[in-house]
């Protein structure tokens, strides 16, 4: 990777000089998972003086701004070493540099046209970097750096006769990152998520990840990439989007399983509160979607609520995109007249690059945007709101009128009743890891529908029939809090086949992905 020798070359120097060294982080897993994986492996490589810092959202925002810059450097460190944000800090960097602290940058995002001066960037994305995998998670990138940085000590001879520390033993760490950044799955984060669950189910993991799993009823030793993604995950973000991500961090950081597991249980009541927020702005963006005119909606939505909470619009923003098959972008209310927005985009539109386009168009339109193809953040003045509106629903109406979205839903075809059965259930989830770009297997079958209920509020349970017998089947967020149950009679189901783990049972479980009724012809026929 471009510039990781330099950059391991300057964390030797501080290891072995005894300088202080400041990891700032995230408020995501991902930025947290790597921040504890910079603690935890330097001080395995020798550093003495390592702590971190990561930014609340609500007073910095994300990143190195300016402002967490000067609180950083009031902390006196030599180096500061940011993993999973930094490549658009230009600003953040020039207060560090003029403070006198070296920097180095690790992150993966697409970087802006001028890139920040730091004394070494390591992200596959910047120019001229030849890594063959541009698909790291911003924890993937701080452990190569760390592989990098344990090379040339070891080729230094700082080991003496010892053998190198063994940093696969984070490998819990990167796995947990890197599925709940929601990266595409390539050979390289293939091979670092399944590696990183093959220790976790074989019990060599985080106290903190162990006391996740178990605080919502996984066992550690059946843990697939769904469980990091949808129970592990979730629990860590509550924090940051709530308040502040440190929680998350201690708990992935300690040692004491006692203690892992008392931090567990805060996070996960923390993580329920996250849910009610979520439920409320979530009734309310549908309230205001519904009002919008028919002939205005349908190239994307772009909401405001005047109480809503900045830290859940992203989850707000990801259920109406599942919901209207659209872009969203839901803004909150931040600070000093300023609006902050959280995008999701659909599969053919790139939501950085659209966000780039308006701001070249329209210069100070936009304060400021970052982020990937799928998911953006972005920050106006609340004065700005209606006028990015336009323009944002406009390069959206472009931008399909030259590329129409299509809304099918790919599958492997219908599975055959024969191969319902625990044993392909368990064969397709040991050949995991699944996520992006290498999804699970899908399927596409009629079923009678022998029972239908609600669960949770959003979710069905329910009890299908095909040819040979019945079998449980869960929909999540099929409906509205307060609706009734549909009243089906046989549907067709886009599915993955799986295994359902419940207070030390195991049984066969189809987790729907798309649900709808046959027309009257099929049930007659």
């Amino acid at each position: 990777m471009k510039n990781i020798g330099d950059a391991a070359a300057r964390l030797r120097e501080a290891i072995h000089g005894n300088e202080s060294i400041l990891i700032l982080g995230d408020y995501d897993t991902d930025g947290a998972t790597a921040a504890v994986l910079g603690m935890l492996a330097l001080r395995l490589l020798g550093a003495r003086d390592v702590d971190y810092l990561v930014p609340n959202r609500f007073d910095y925002g994300y990143g190195l701004s300016p402002a967490i810059a000067r609180v950083a450097a009031e902390r006196t460190p030599a180096v500061v070493v940011t993993v999973d944000n930094g490549i658009a800090s230009v600003d953040g960097v020039e207060v560090l540099r003029d403070a006198g602290v070296d920097v180095i940058i690790t992150d993966h995002h697409l970087p802006g046209e001028t890139l920040p001066r730091a004394n070494a960037i390591v992200n596959p994305n910047q120019p001229g970097c030849e890594f063959p995998s541009r698909m790291l998670a911003g924890v993937g990138v701080m452990f190569y750096l760390l592989l990098a940085l344990r090379g040339i000590m070891r080729d230094a001879g700082d080991f003496g006769d010892g053998a190198a520390p063994n940093l696969a033993q984070f490998l819990d760490l990167v796995a947990l990152g890197t599925v709940a950044d929601l990266v595409p799955l390539d050979r390289v984060n293939r091979i670092l998520v399944a590696q990183g669950i093959a220790r976790i189910q074989q019990g060599h993991c985080r106290p903190g990840i162990r006391a996740l799993l178990e605080v919502a009823s996984r066992d550690p030793s059946h843990v697939a990439s769904s469980d990091l993604g949808f129970v592990v995950a979730p629990r860590l973000n509550a924090a940051g989007r709530l308040d502040d991500i440190s929680l998350g961090i201690e708990c992935l950081l300690t040692d004491d399983p006692i203690i892992a597991k008392r931090h567990a249980a805060t996070l996960h009541r923390i993580n329920l509160e996250r849910r009610d927020i979520e439920q409320r702005m979530q009734q309310e963006a549908l309230a205001v979607a519904a009002t919008i005119p028919s002939e205005s909606s349908g190239s994307g939505l772009c909401l405001f609520g005047e109480d809503w909470h900045q830290g859940i619009t992203g989850l707000v923003a990801s259920r109406l995109k599942d919901r209207f098959l659209q872009p969203v972008i839901a803004f909150a209310p931040s600070t000093d007249g300023y609006i902050t927005g959280s995008a999701r985009s659909v599969p053919g539109l790139h939501m950085r690059d659209l966000l780039a386009d308006i701001d070249a168009e329209h210069p100070g339109l936009i304060r400021k945007f970052g982020g990937h193809a799928m998911a953006a953040g972005l920050t106006l003045e609340a004065a700005s709101l209606e006028p990015f509106r336009a323009q944002f629903l406009a390069a959206v109406t472009r931008h399909f009128s030259q590329h129409p979205p299509s809304n099918e839903i790919l599958t492997d075809g219908p599975l055959p009743p024969e191969f319902f059965t625990m044993e392909v259930a368990t064969m397709l989830r040991n050949a995991a890891p699944w996520g992006q770009l290498f999804p699970a297997p899908l399927f596409d079958n009629e079923f009678s529908v022998a029972q239908c209920r609600v669960v949770g509020e959003q979710h069905l349970r329910m009890r299908l029939r095909n040819r040979d017998g019945f079998v449980d089947a869960i929909a999540f967020r099929q409906i509205e809090p307060g609706q009734a149950p549909p009243d089906y009679d046989r549907v067709r189901a886009v599915f993955q086949l799986d295994v359902n783990e419940y207070r030390g049972n195991r049984s066969l479980q189809l987790i729907v992905e798309h649900i709808e009724p046959l027309p009257q012809a099929a049930v007659a026929g």
